[in-house]
């Protein structure tokens, strides 16, 4: 798959494409601790199947580039590096499938940006509002989401993720998938990416950007509704996810106009290696 680097939103972005040019064009999210090699099982599959699959990098991740600061992370931000993205390539209307960090971007985009896309993908990630809201109402998912808070520690998380060569990242991802989840040499993928100059940081800045950011918008919209998703939507989701309960996922399908939920009983939080097959399958139907 070649690599190259693309312009987008004032930084270089290192984006890899697969499948014929003149393919329908799908874009790929990944999220957080991965980079482009998330889809490993999902760039062959579509590209196969005909589709121009294009999967970046995201900002602060791996060989894109790294801008310092937390406020260079909002979402707003990483949302305009990607519909530069779609305007690099050409693409009026986008097809946009998202994980993890890079479903909270697509998300994003389907709700200020939804006459640029044609079909909203998610998998095991909650719509925006609805995951402010467990944050307040749900014990569960605050006890789930305690490392979010502890990542808000600069200089520090950097030392505790990369001491004995990525010890505590590894045992984290290996120990929230199954045990055939991640193979040896994922990891070492994983790492190579991890060691990038000021890679971590720029990683950690999403979750500190994101928890400043949600405190200024729960106070400015204490009172305003849970906004909805005009896009066409489908919701794939692991139930055994450490990080995010599944209870997010039947409210979130709720709030798309047009929107499909389904759950994988078997899979964990890392849903497209756990059940590859079935999500490549679901999603070139969808993506049609």
């Amino acid at each position: 798959m070649p690599g190259q680097f693309i312009e987008s939103n004032n930084i270089q972005l290192h984006v890899v494409t697969d499948g014929p040019g003149n393919g329908t064009p799908v874009i790929l999210l990944h999220g957080f601790p991965e980079f482009h090699y998330g889809w490993r099982k999902e760039i062959p599959a579509l590209a196969q199947a005909g589709y121009h699959v294009i999967a970046p990098d995201q900002r602060g991740y791996n060989l894109s580039d790294k801008p310092r600061g937390v406020s260079a992370y909002k979402v707003e931000t990483l949302a305009r590096d990607i519909i530069g993205l779609f305007d690099h390539f050409g693409i009026q209307k986008a097809r946009l499938v998202g994980h993890d960090w890079g479903a909270v971007v697509a998300w994003h985009i389907a709700l200020h940006y939804p006459e640029r896309l044609e079909k909203l993908a998610i998998l095991n990630a909650p719509h925006p509002d609805v995951m402010t809201r467990f944050m307040f109402e749900s014990t569960e998912q605050r006890k789930k989401s305690w490392y979010v808070f502890f990542f808000q520690i600069p200089f520090f998380v950097e030392w505790v993720l990369s001491r004995n060569n990525y010890r505590d990242l590894v045992r984290t991802i290996v120990g929230s998938g199954r045990k055939s989840t991640f193979s040896r040499g994922d990891i070492a993928e994983y790492k190579k990416a991890w060691s990038q100059p000021g890679a971590l940081t720029g990683m950690l800045n999403w979750y500190r950007s994101v928890v400043r950011e949600s405190l200024k918008a729960v106070f400015r919209k204490k009172n305003s509704g849970e906004r909805r998703v005009m896009v066409r939507t489908l919701i794939l989701w692991g139930k055994n996810d450490a990080a995010l309960s599944h209870e997010m996922a039947q409210p979130s399908v709720e709030l798309c106009d047009d929107g499909r939920l389904i759950f994988f009983e078997k899979a964990t939080h890392w849903v497209q290696h756990d059940e590859a097959d079935e999500v490549n399958k679901n999603l070139i139907e969808f993506l049609r």
